[in-house]
């Protein structure tokens, strides 16, 4: 077979039946066999195939089947599960000692390989990172073991380019241009040949699409496609943000037409088969500055605790597969909130009208039904396509204020307040459910940007969280738990929200850091919630205790999406899964539909969705919220640079809040930034790092510099381009000397 045609052969009949046909069947007009069957077609027969013969052991001998088959083999190849070897026959990749897996790149230019199939990372070194970008997805062997035990990779077939256009500041020398990538993770400069300057000038931000691909042997070239303009200029980190990390934020044709009919009332025939629950006095409850409400609550007392209900705004009705919305809903992956600004998932006449829970508006839901009892724990569930009114929108703070008591807040919501009062209860039993358990509950303190004119910070300030925020967190992970619960019970293929304990170096770096405290984590080898959780008790009311809880939260794994069940550490549950946020989560999204699938009766077998598309699903949706964090953070780093660029030789008390080689960052107090004071900038004596202390020691003086020490530091300079604050350490004021010395003094000099 060539790479581009299969033949036709003369009809056979099958030898394996395809356990997906039914599936395959509901998503295709004319079914190919499943990826599930060319594997086990390929693992059975133990060697190489050709695609004629991979075609007449699946029994596909028509042009237009056989077109389909060539490029799911192709796909197949491009995801990593086949590859195709030097005589042009497939064979499972997992049979052939290579790893597919997705490349994260570092800032200093090596880089790893995370496998799709799960484990340890591989080393890549800069000679191999020099071909690649960070998220192209590679296929590598196994080549070694590094001086510091880690498995080394080597790059055997790129399988996808992940990077077609980044954004960067255009620069010339000496008559050559070239682009240098916002991202961190992108550590190649462009050339741009003079031809492809697209009338930009050395120091703008430009767009740059890619027009070859790096090798080992040259960097990358581009082609400036547009010119975003100055980098000082008003909301630029957010157009820098948007391109560099690909966040798509543009509506398709296809996308404008599908919504284009739409209205902000919902179908009659929507309401058709659903339970009727607008007699319930739901409510929601968000920030005040939220636009989408995409849940709602009530509660009741039961014989024997209580009866509460989450419903979730049916986007599962709104989007289906197969359309255009849901292909860029899936693309997008998440909403990304931006500091004054929102990215959404879906556009605003779902996420702020069709699909949120506006107050007196029927609305289509999907309901999680739950009886709990008297000590915080859920008894049963049940899930139902529902019509609901929201009955209020109220507010954190003003729950919270009507709970402790303000007189005119319950006057004005008194028909809400004997629910919301058995909420609260509710809330209660689930904080000692909760502490039961050992569940891990960070208090970590999170900042909010206050904008004025112009789009300048006007000021950072602290988010308080009171009880109103806490009950519906609480309120969302029993319903989690319990969506989690009722899929495994139906056996439903879906993604679960996976969070594992800390890894074995990241413990080691914990346990030093502790113990440089007088602090200990117990556990041994494999700690248990329980352990973080007394841990977190010891520290409670210390001036250092947010920067440790920060250090306790960094040493964990990071949450993704799988479809593997592996259970959640940091909430000491063994199921869990994203239902709540259809809205602004892709993965929630696929819940629901799950979760229509079994509520409506339907076999497992025509679930459009089976275990390969939930791994690469899960990856995807894991990739985009990754890709969200990191853009996000990389513009509040810009806008915290850009607000300190107007306060240098300020004083500032802040905390020790990491230690290296090259000197200690300081968190600034009250403002939530971070800076570095520069171990060149410690004077009259050298400083050496002490890695078992993390500490910075004077040779000559003695003077140590520890993590959480309290120190008081000037602004010295602000690097916008690398999102860097340099800080100078305050010089305590110097003993006042007497402006003649003693005579004895005098003569002593003399002598």
């Amino acid at each position: 077979m060539s790479n581009d045609t299969l033949t036709s052969k003369t009809p056979r009949k099958p030898k394996l039946k395809d356990p997906y046909a039914e599936r395959e069947a509901g998503k295709y007009a004319r079914p190919i066999p499943s990826r599930e069957l060319i594997l086990e077609v390929l693992t059975g027969q133990g060697v190489p195939l050709s695609g004629e013969e991979i075609a007449e052991l699946v029994a596909v001998n028509e042009e237009e089947d056989l077109e389909s088959l060539r490029r799911r083999l192709n796909a197949m190849e491009r995801d990593g599960q086949l590859l195709r070897n030097r005589r042009d026959r497939y064979c499972v990749v997992n049979q052939t000692d290579l790893i597919a897996g997705r490349v994260i790149a570092h800032p200093d230019g090596f880089g790893f390989v995370r496998p799709d199939e799960g484990g340890e990372d591989l080393y890549l070194s800069s000679k191999e990172m020099r071909a690649l970008m960070h998220d192209d997805r590679a296929l590598v062997c196994v080549r070694g073991v590094d001086r510091r035990g880690r498995r080394e990779g080597s790059v055997v077939q790129i399988l996808e380019r992940k990077t077609h256009q980044i954004v960067g500041r255009l620069h010339e020398e000496r008559g050559i241009y070239f682009v240098v990538p916002d991202s961190k993770y992108i550590t190649h400069d462009f050339l741009i040949p003079g031809e492809s300057l697209g009338g930009a000038k050395p120091g703008q931000i430009v767009v740059v699409a890619v027009v070859e691909q790096p090798s080992k042997k040259r960097d990358p070239i581009g082609s400036i496609v547009h010119v975003l303009g100055d980098h000082m200029a008003p909301g630029m980190e957010i157009e820098v943000a948007i391109r560099s990390y690909d966040l798509p934020s543009d509506w398709p044709d296809p996308v404008q037409s599908e919504i284009s009919g739409w209205g902000e009332d919902i179908p009659d025939e929507a309401r058709e088969g659903r339970e009727d629950i607008r007699h319930l006095p739901l409510v929601t409850i968000d920030g005040e500055d939220a636009r989408d409400f995409d849940d709602a609550v009530y509660c009741e007392r039961a014989p024997k605790g209580w009866k509460l209900y989450v419903a979730i705004a049916d986007v599962s009705y709104y989007v289906q597969p197969d359309t255009a919305l849901d292909d860029e809903a899936q693309k997008r992956g998440t909403s990304v909130y931006f500091p004054n600004r929102v990215i959404p998932m879906l556009p605003e006449v779902l996420s702020n009208g069709l699909c949120s829970l506006n107050p007196h508006a029927d609305r289509l839901c999907m309901v999680c039904e739950m009886s709990i009892d008297s000590d915080g724990t859920l008894q049963k569930s049940r899930f139902f396509a529902g019509l609901m009114n929201s009955h209020a929108r109220l507010t954190y703070t003003e729950v919270a204020g009507i709970l402790s008591g303000d007189k005119a807040l319950r006057r004005n919501r008194r028909e809400l307040i004997p629910h919301l009062e058995e909420l609260h209860s509710l809330y209660k039993a689930f904080r000692r459910a909760r502490e039961g358990r050992s569940a891990i509950d960070f208090e970590t303190q999170e900042s909010r940007i206050i904008f004025g004119e112009g789009k300048k910070i006007e000021k950072i300030v602290p988010v308080v969280r009171n009880d109103a925020h806490k009950l519906i967190e609480e309120c969302m992970l029993a319903a989690n738990n319990a969506a989690a619960r009722f899929l495994e019970r139906h056996k439903m293929p879906h993604l679960v929200r996976i969070h594992e304990g800390p890894g074995v170096e990241k413990l080691a770096d914990l346990r030093t850091l502790l113990g440089r405290l007088g602090l200990n984590l117990g556990g041994g080898d494999k700690p248990e919630p329980l352990d973080y959780c007394r841990l977190i008790d010891e520290i409670a009311g210390r001036s250092d205790e947010h920067l440790i809880q920060t250090v306790l939260l960094r040493s964990m794994s990071q949450a993704v999406y799988s479809p593997e069940q592996k259970g959640h550490f940091g909430l000491a549950l063994d199921m869990y899964t994203h239902f709540t946020s259809p809205i602004r989560r892709y993965p929630d999204l696929l819940v629901h539909r799950a979760i229509r699938h079994a509520v409506e009766g339907k076999k497992k077998a025509s679930f459009r969705y089976g275990a390969n598309d939930m791994t690469h699903l899960g990856e995807h949706c894991s990739f985009t919220e990754r890709r969200a964090d990191e853009a996000t953070r990389n513009v509040v780093a810009w806008l915290k640079c850009e607000y300190m660029q107007d306060k240098l030789g300020e004083e500032f008390a802040g905390v020790i809040s990491a230690v290296t080689a090259f000197g200690f960052f300081v968190e600034l107090r009250d403002i939530f930034i971070e800076g570095l004071v520069h171990v060149s900038s410690l004077d009259k004596d050298f400083f050496h790092y002490d890695p078992a202390g993390l500490s910075l020691k004077g040779e000559r003086t003695g003077i140590a510099y520890r993590l959480g020490d309290e120190v008081k530091v000037i602004v010295a300079r602000v690097n916008l381009d690398d999102r860097k604050i340099d800080l100078d350490l305050v010089k305590p004021p110097e003993p006042e000397k007497s402006k003649a010395a003693p005579a004895k003094n005098r003569r002593r000099r003399k002598s």
